[in-house]
């Protein structure tokens, strides 16, 4: 009986240290602004010497400026993440502005490491994210200047601009480095490339029309 309790804790800490180290690094200390410039490898960013940490590693300046739309996909994405503001280091936070030029999209994409919760500032957006297999189920929703959605962490999720004028949403995000895994440029433009023959069987379509995608990304 006393081996059956023994085990059993065993695996209960382990359950335990699984859970804890399922989110970003927590600060040791009062913080630990990331030094990129060190050369130590952790799941983070390294701490700069405190004695060399200045106001300007809490600071970052520019979310007031719009975003260049003019690309295909017709949004911008300004982050401030941990390599534009080293003083997330370890905070488990992070932000982002998104400009959308009229009809523009953030198209289909996933954080790996982060929820994100959305705020539109101006305009009109259509918002949605996928459920996971079996079911795929879309929950999506028209938001107006002053709505928030948020976006569970490792869905699939899109924003898309469904008026004739600019957009503009502040995005808050559970992780100093989010990550993101935009599925076009994923799936048709790896380097290298999934062979065409494997993305024609899982998407059913012909080869000549993975090649004419792949060559887009």
């Amino acid at each position: 009986m006393g081996k059956r309790i023994i085990v059993f804790l065993f695996f209960v800490s382990i359950s335990s240290c699984n859970l804890a180290f399922a989110s970003d690094p927590e600060p040791l200390q009062d913080f630990c602004v990331g030094d990129a410039s060190s050369s130590v490898r952790v799941n983070s960013l390294a701490c700069k010497d405190p004695s060399l940490v200045k106001p300007e590693d809490f600071f970052f300046s520019g979310l007031n400026i719009s975003g260049n739309t003019t690309n295909p996909f017709g949004s911008k994405v300004t982050p401030v993440f941990v390599n534009q503001l080293p003083g997330l280091n370890t905070l488990g936070i992070s932000m982002a502005r998104i400009d959308y030029a009229p009809w523009g999209i953030n198209p289909p994409h996933t954080h790996p490491r982060a929820t994100e919760i959305l705020t539109v500032i101006e305009g009109s957006l259509q918002v949605g994210f996928v459920t996971s297999n079996p079911d795929n189920r879309l929950f999506t929703k028209v938001l107006q200047k002053g709505d928030v959605f948020v976006f569970p962490i490792g869905l699939i999720h899109f924003q898309r601009n469904v008026g004739n004028t600019n957009a503009v949403a502040i995005a808050g995000l559970s992780s100093q480095a989010p990550g993101v895994i935009t599925i076009g440029n994923a799936v048709f433009g790896s380097n290298p490339h999934i062979p065409d023959d494997a993305l024609a069987k899982a998407f059913q379509i012909d080869k000549s029309v993975v090649d004419q995608i792949q060559l887009k990304f």
